[in-house]
């Protein structure tokens, strides 16, 4: 029987989130003799948090306080910013996250972002809501330097993406000695500056961490070109918000595409709103089934191996924030 090694009990774990029947099926598959508690909240858990060894879903510090068992929590989130609390940081419990999930749909999103701001297509949607017929020259992806500011899963795949539109790609990344495929150069963070004056796009698929808060400032954006435009599909606050407003509006660059946000939702009363240069999407890259079903794939891998004693993937680097 499936146990705990310090009780010889039988492990328990609680799923929170609102499963298929499909996928609650397979997840009974991957622990068959653990006792498995499905919810969709943490608070509709049945019984002590004192007895569970894993939980799967978002536990809060007030929770983690009680479950004094656990010993593996699983994050739906890609990026575990939710979970690195104080109380987190310093236990034990493994954090897994299911980054990777949404990294298709993400870099398929940074590609459209590219594509409307390269060829303005929010002048033809005005035209359209007024019926007007307003034909221009504008401009095309082919021969443009790509820049990714992270390359991890939807970096990578970006990269990738990006050489079948005809882009030299370029990546910031710590060991720049390592190749990535679909990038033609590659810059240590020192280099940052260097960089970004090469790019036409400048593409934010980074975690947010205290290395990567605020990096965007002043000085890198005057270091871009006038002519560049800036994406983020990641997460807000990787940009000074000042220093990314005022660069837009006094157009040190040409525009942004912003799927993430300093501040979410985006207050109405943002004046990032209401910039004619800037595409803003309700961070909703990744919101795809696909993305969804990936992160139960990840828990159901995680849930076999947790249950044989093996190995753990995803495991976030709390120190790390990744």
């Amino acid at each position: 029987m499936t146990s705990n090694p310090q009780t010889a009990r039988p492990m328990k774990v609680a799923v929170v989130a609102a499963l298929s029947p499909e996928n609650r099926a397979r997840v009974e598959q991957a622990a068959p003799d653990a006792e498995l508690i499905f919810a969709e909240r943490l608070d509709q858990v049945d019984g002590a948090l004192a007895g569970y060894d894993a939980i799967a879903g978002h536990v809060p510090a007030e929770a983690l306080g009680k479950a004094s068992r656990l010993r593996w929590v699983h994050t739906w989130a890609a990026g575990p910013d939710a979970d690195l609390y104080p109380e987190m940081m310093a236990s034990p419990v493994v954090l897994t996250s299911s980054v990777g999930n949404g990294a298709i749909p993400l870099a398929e999103h940074s590609i459209l972002l590219m594509t409307m701001l390269n060829r303005d297509a929010p002048r033809w949607l005005r035209a359209q809501a007024e019926h007007r017929w307003d034909r221009f020259t504008h401009g095309e992806l082919n021969g443009l330097t790509l820049g990714i500011f992270g390359l991890g899963n939807s970096g990578a795949d970006l990269a990738i993406k990006a050489q079948a539109f005809h882009m030299r790609v370029v990546g910031i990344r710590r060991h720049a000695d390592r190749s990535v495929q679909g990038v033609d150069q590659l810059y240590r963070p020192d280099q940052l500056h260097q960089f970004l004056s090469e790019c036409d796009f400048v593409v934010v698929t980074a975690p947010a961490t205290s290395e990567t808060r605020g990096i965007f400032d002043t000085a890198a954006f005057r270091a871009m070109k006038p002519s560049a435009y800036w994406i983020c599909i990641s997460r807000g606050g990787i940009a000074n918000d000042e220093a990314l407003l005022r660069a837009l509006r006094e157009r040190w660059i040409a525009g942004a595409g912003l799927d993430a946000q300093g501040q979410e939702p985006l207050p109405p009363d943002s004046p990032f709103w209401t910039l004619d240069n800037v595409i803003i999407t309700p961070h909703n890259g990744a919101t795809t089934a696909a993305t969804a079903q990936r992160g139960v794939e990840y828990f159901i891998e995680n849930l076999g191996r947790f249950v044989r004693g093996e190995p753990l993937v995803n495991v976030v680097d709390k120190t790390a924030g990744y």
